[in-house]
């Protein structure tokens, strides 16, 4: 990794060794009125300035055929050519319906800007947010900067702890189609199964793609699944790659976590009760750098951009400690997980003609991570048949088991991961004929997601063995695409035509761990490793599909003021069969500066191999005890056995309708409200006990004869509507040496479950099926309400920022006394009542503060604090029966939700650029 960092510091430097030219002028508008901010850089390089009071400017630049960039809200920007050059005047042309730039997405008519399009498209610079904030990975970022894009840090939650996936309007992470430079993203091989928001889905790990590598984020929030297939009935992301060349730019962060509140370390954790790492008051340390430079290929303009990162993040650990809830057996280590990562991108094109006819392009990276988390605390007078023991006497494994000041023995088992994502693309684009063109593709994926058991033991193997191979799962996706486009500019005022093919392969592997990871030594005593037992020889999996789509797009400018839009396309499955899917789409020019859009579409989502070929078995804590719960896959005789049918397709119904408004030049409103209905949601159901007389024999005795108490199934479980409206407020004002914006996004949605697809065979078992604790999951994807406000004010080399972000009341429920979910209740602490177990986490505002300071061109240092205000979730427990603290998904003192539990978070962050 230092040879690789080493050898970007001498690219960079080879690359910038060129001579300068010093460049004068002065820019005006059409007028002749001096414009006064007007950004000026030399493309490629990190060269720029501003001009001055009366339109002044001095720029230098490194080469004889470089190519100058003045760009100015509200005018178009223009790129000339200096052919050696010392002085050049520039007059802009004012175009007040320039509101933001070019967007890929949500429309296959080249030069659509981002209001121009019929649909709502977010386009985020990732770059400029990350110097704003401790929050160093796509997924977190987006969070705090994108209105309706939602996702919820996990914690005690197995795998979900050491990946982060997202939604999109209050959907599942899989309804939600991730591109890259305008290609398909593969999935995780993961599935979301316990503890987390989006159970029974997959999704995409967006914290594979280096942050640095990104030139820009386009976020289209509306359904598109008839313009680019499965998945998104959500939206689509789009992530632009970086294309600069002669330009090193490097990013050193450290970030922790400052808690005074629920740091057990700052209680000195006098009882050894919990876990805690060397008294840390600083905790969840980060560590990261990344650095890109980009290298021109050939005399035709072609580039090759790397980038390269690291990152390294320790744990945090946080409880309860005022005495409001009793003291955690549950989970002594309660936080989140340590991790660390490595990887890399490029993105390249080489123009294989004179006049750019006829493009090569690639891209693709890889990353790799490793992560550790604590599971939930095994306690020795509650189950000794998890620890080791001789002749019934507990074997003592310094460093592992712990004795509590009580004299309690426990221990806290590492579930770990090492996680291996690659991708790879590269096509030709070009153009024929009367200027038609075309672009063939092939871009492929893989994800391979690995368990490992940590600090824990196979209780009947004795003490011997304290790490384990639990086994893990694998994914292969490879898209090959050729699509052909055709602008007629005078038909109307202007028709564009695209169609084209895809053929998509899919592969999906279950493997098993080592033996000692879930076999049964001996019958006095547990199965498998304690936290995570491994995948079993029967789980076993090798799974694939095939699929090949069709797709016709069509965009008409019927004047200069309205637009319609249509598109259809056709795919077929080797495993569920045909759909179809269609989608009409308008925009009109009310005035120059106020567009009203609206769309309608119908969508859908095939089933993942994920879904459909998932086996395991984990332990959970339910009611206080710990189980085994068996997830058996789709086709598995004890699935049929209970009456679930074979996975089909999610369809959906997309409407949304809304506007953009310039008022004055340096403002921008975006409202746009949306409604979505989802039939035959691929969901976990809820956990069938093998003790339930009322339950097909056959189902139940299959479950005993594994040895197995619940067992859960993907199923079309439900049918939901979301509503809700998208809000964009933002204002950008640039002086002569200052500049202020005020930034406000809002999300306001409401989701139902319209009704729960319970098949015939489990009718007498509805609540069971889906129960009221899964539904409230499900509803709970997002706030009701999430707003964000950011006022920034810079002066000089100096910027000041806040920003505070409200996310909504969200209401969740625990297991109850039963274990059950079902209309869960608990005792209170006095025994005369039952209580509804309901946990209400009411809404907060998370308030950061950050600085900036650039020394020069080059050298800028920025600091910061994350949630200032040290913020927290509200407990997670009923106040009457506070002695069922703890009966939630985490083991913690509250559940997982959007503004995460870690408290204050300071940082630190020099960014380097020449």
């Amino acid at each position: 990794m230092k040879q690789l960092f080493f050898l970007f510091f001498f690219l960079a430097a080879l690359g910038n060794a060129s001579a300068q030219i010093t460049l004068k002028g002065k820019v005006t508008d059409a007028n002749g009125e001096a414009l006064v901010g007007v950004t000026i850089t030399e493309r490629g390089t990190s060269n720029g300035t501003v001009s001055g009071a009366d339109g002044a400017f001095t720029l230098n630049y490194s080469r004889a055929d470089a190519v100058i960039v003045f760009s100015y809200t509200g005018y178009a920007t223009q790129e000339v050519v200096t052919d050696g050059r010392s002085e050049l005047n520039i007059a802009m042309e004012q175009d007040e319906n320039l509101l933001d730039q070019i967007v890929i997405v949500g429309s296959r008519r080249a030069n659509r800007t981002q209001t121009e399009t019929p649909v709502p498209v977010d386009v985020i610079n990732v770059g400029a947010v990350t110097l704003t904030t401790a929050r160093a990975d796509v997924t977190s970022l987006l969070n705090y900067t994108a209105p309706s894009f939602n996702y919820n840090k996990q914690s005690g939650s197995d795998g979900a702890d050491h990946i982060d996936l997202a939604t999109l309007r209050g959907l599942g992470p899989d309804q939600t189609l991730v591109l890259v430079n305008g290609k398909r993203r593969h999935q995780t091989a993961f599935v979301s199964v316990f503890g987390t928001r989006g159970r029974g889905n997959s999704g995409t790990d967006l914290s594979a793609i280096p942050v640095q590598a990104i030139d820009r984020v386009e976020i289209l929030r509306d359904g598109a699944s008839a313009q680019y297939g499965s998945d998104a009935i959500a939206g689509v992301m789009n992530i632009i790659l970086k294309k600069n060349v002669r330009q090193f730019s490097a990013d050193f962060g450290v970030s922790g976590y400052y808690d005074k509140k629920y740091n057990p370390s700052f209680d000195g954790n006098p009882d050894n009760f919990y876990e805690i790492e060397d008294g840390k008051k600083l905790d969840g340390l980060l560590y990261n750098v990344g650095a890109n430079y980009g290298i021109p290929l050939g005399g035709r303009g072609g580039f090759l951009n790397l980038t390269l990162n690291y990152a390294n993040q320790g744990k945090t650990f946080r409880q309860e400690l005022d005495g409001k809830l009793p003291d955690n057996y549950v989970r002594r280590a309660h936080g989140d997980a340590s991790m660390q990562s490595f990887g890399g991108m490029f993105n390249a094109e080489v123009p294989l003609k004179e006049n750019d006819r006829l493009t090569f392009y690639t891209f693709g990276g890889y990353n790799r991570k490793e992560s550790d988390a604590y599971a939930f605390t095994r306690t020795f007078s509650a189950r000794p048949d998890r620890f080791p023991t001789d002749g019934g006497d507990l074997i003592e494994v310094p460093g592992i088991i712990k004795q509590d000041s009580s004299g309690e023995f426990y221990f806290n088992p590492h579930i770990q991961t090492e996680i291996q994502d690659v991708s790879f693309a590269a096509g030709i684009d070009g153009t024929f004929g009367e200027d038609w063109g075309w672009d063939l593709s092939n871009t492929s994926g893989y994800n391979d997601f690995h368990f490992f058991g940590d600090k824990t033991f196979n209780a009947g193997l004795g003490a011997g063995q304290t790490h384990f191979d639990d086994g893990g799962f694998k994914f292969l996706q490879n898209t090959t695409n050729l699509n052909f486009t055709k602008f007629h500019p005078y038909v109307l005022s202007g028709l564009n035509i695209a169609f084209g093919g895809e053929f998509r392969y899919e592969n999906y592997q279950l493997f098993a761990g080592e033996e000692a990871s879930y076999a049964n030594y001996d019958t006095l005593k547990a199965s498998g490793s304690q936290g995570f037992p491994g995948y079993q020889p029967a789980d076993e999996v090798d799974a694939n599909r095939s699929c090949a789509g069709l797709y016709g797009d069509a965009e008409l400018d019927i004047t200069d003021k309205f637009l319609v839009g249509a598109a259809v396309r056709m795919e077929n499955y080797s495993d569920f069969g045909f759909t179809i899917n269609g989608k009409i789409a308008s925009r009109f020019k009310v005035a120059d500066n106020f567009n009203l859009r609206a769309s309608a579409s119908t969508g859908f989502r095939a089933p993942s191999l994920q879904q459909i070929n998932f086996s395991s078995s984990f332990t959970t804590v339910q009611g206080g005890q710990i189980a085994e719960v068996k997830i058996a896959p789709n086709y598995s005789s004890i699935t049929k056995a209970a009456g679930i049918p074979e996975l089909t397709e999610e369809k959906s119904v997309n409407a949304s309708i809304g506007f953009s408004w310039k008022p004055v030049r340096e403002l921008a409103v975006t409202v746009d409200g949306y409604w979505v209905q989802v039939k035959d949601r691929v969901v976990l159901s809820g956990q069938f006990s093998a003790d339930d007389a009322s339950l097909n024999p056959n189902f139940t005795g299959a479950l005993k004869a594994l040895n197995v108490s619940l067992a859960q199934f993907f199923a079309n479980a439900v049918n939901t509507t979301n509503k809700g409206v998208d809000i964009v407020v933002d204002y950008n004002k640039r002086m002569t040496n200052s500049h202020f914006r005020g930034l406000l996004t809002a999300n306001f949605q409401d989701m139902t479950i319209d009704k729960i697809n319970v098949p015939s065979l489990l009718a007498g078992n509805a609540a069971t099926f889906l129960s009221d604790r899964e539904q409230t999951f499900i509803l709970a994807s997002a706030p009701p309400v999430k707003m964000a406000v950011t006022l920034e004010y810079g002066v000089g080399n100096f910027t000041l920022g806040t920003r505070l972000t409200y996310f909504g009341e969200v209401t969740l429920l625990g297991y109850g006394e039963d274990g059950l979910g079902i209309d869960p209740m608990v005792p209170t602490d006095d025994g005369q009542r039952h209580v509804p177990d309901e946990y209400v986490y009411g809404g907060k505002i998370v308030p950061d503060l950050y600085a900036g300071w650039k020394f020069n061109q080059n050298v800028s240092l920025n600091v910061g604090v994350d949630n200032f205000a040290n913020i927290h979730p509200d407990l997670g427990y009923v106040p009457a029966a506070s002695e069922w603290a703890f009966n939630n998904e985490t083991g913690g003192p509250w559940d997982a939700v959007q503004m995460g539990g870690n408290g204050l978070r300071a940082f630190t962050r020099l960014s380097i650029n020449f």
